[in-house]
């Protein structure tokens, strides 16, 4: 009974925090929330720090990106819709290629408590998870003046 009730909450405060006005990367728990998540289903490929060195690397056919660097490689703007549709999946993106991670959109639809929907629970995990990317990201490298 108290793991139902637990779970309710956790839903109903995901509920809140998507449903809610925009929310910035640096709040606290929506970033500490998207760690904890991050960490559970995405750093055995993309490594605990975020920058593509997870034990299954060696396993697979692409390398897992940095993604402490996604908004570098798009001119500092941190695209926070694709990357929500990209983790998710259900929706094919052809121009990423074939697709190598996990359709965790399918993984995040299960209902963790009486009243939830799966799609609450999604844009729940994928706004958290989101969030925290937000957070990591580095700033661009700039390139060294040429030389005289």
């Amino acid at each position: 009974m108290k793991i139902h009730f637990a779970r309710f909450v956790l839903a109903l405060s995901l509920l809140l925090a998507v449903s809610a006005a925009p929310v910035h990367a640096e709040e606290g728990v929506l970033v500490d929330s998207g760690r904890r998540s991050f960490q559970k289903h995405c750093s055995a490929c993309h490594g605990m720090d975020a920058q593509g060195g997870g034990i299954l690397k060696p396993l697979l056919r692409v390398a897992p990106p940095d993604l402490t660097r996604i908004a570098a490689r798009r001119g500092g703007a941190f695209p926070q819709d694709e990357i929500a549709r990209f983790i998710d999946g259900r929706a094919a993106v052809t121009a990423h290629g074939l697709r190598e991670m996990p359709v965790w959109g399918r993984v995040f639809a299960e209902p963790i408590a009486d009243g939830t929907t799966g799609e609450e629970v999604v844009r729940g995990q994928l706004w958290i998870l989101v969030s925290y990317l937000e957070s990591i990201q580095v700033p661009p490298v700039e390139a060294p003046p040429p030389a005289p």
